[in-house]
């Protein structure tokens, strides 16, 4: 397998970057129509930690890391590295080393598509990552592979600049060209939700607040009490 390692891709506007960064996952993926959600694979190894950032993609080839270490080259202030392999791949391809260097050039995390090990010492260090698997099996670095290209995570395209967001839920990707329509929309969607929590505080109903009662009236749900459900024979 041969690559390619493309150097100064276009990124997101660092602005439009940072008002993401506000915003939890799930509120931006449903903000921007419930797309862009990488799937259920990507986990968190930390709690709590929420990171937005630049994405530099990797392609590699299965239990072989050696396109992460040309990577890090090419990893900046306010970047995540994106890490997927051609075939399917649980190895620990990622662990403290390369969390010490990506951390001293200010990479704000690791999102990958295979294992990662070391994972207390990168709970301790406070480099957050996101994996389909935790491994202690080793990797060689003996095949090529390919950095800053498109990669597909999850059935979601994610090309070098575009935006990722990963917290707890998992993690979303933003076209770089759409960071701040999304942001603008996540603003939106969270100041409806604001109103809504506000309205379930002081009693109201979903089923009220959303106009849901046409919804079950159409759809043919009915209220019974528990006697006339027994006598129909429902209940039985």
């Amino acid at each position: 397998m041969s690559g390619v390692i493309v150097t100064d891709p276009p990124k997101a506007d660092v602005k439009d970057v940072e008002a993401l960064a506000g915003y939890g996952v799930a509120t931006v993926h449903e903000a921007m129509g419930r797309t862009g959600l990488l799937g259920t694979r990507p986990r968190p190894v930390q709690q709590g930690v929420r990171v937005a950032g630049t994405a530099v993609t990797v392609l590699s080839w299965p239990g072989d890391n050696l396109m992460i270490h040309a990577a890090v080259e090419q990893c900046g202030e306010g970047d995540i590295l994106v890490v997927t392999t051609t075939s399917p791949s649980t190895d620990g391809m990622f662990g403290e080393l390369f969390a010490t260097a990506l951390k001293r050039r200010g990479v704000r995390g690791v999102i990958i598509d295979a294992g990662v090990r070391d994972t207390a010492e990168l709970r301790e260090m406070g480099f957050p990552a996101w994996s389909a698997a935790v491994s202690a099996q080793g990797t060689v670095k003996a095949t090529g592979g390919s950095v800053n290209v498109p990669v597909v995570i999850g059935g979601q395209v994610i090309r070098p600049g575009d935006v990722i967001l990963a917290d707890d839920d998992g993690v979303v990707v933003v076209p770089r060209e759409d960071a701040r329509r999304a942001a603008e929309a996540s603003e939106a969607r969270e100041n409806k939700e604001a109103a809504s929590r506000a309205a379930f505080l002081e009693g109201q109903l979903g089923l009220d607040r959303y106009g849901l009662r046409t919804t079950l009236e159409r759809l043919g749900v009915r209220y019974q009490s528990y006697d006339e459900y027994v006598r129909d024979g429902a209940g039985s």
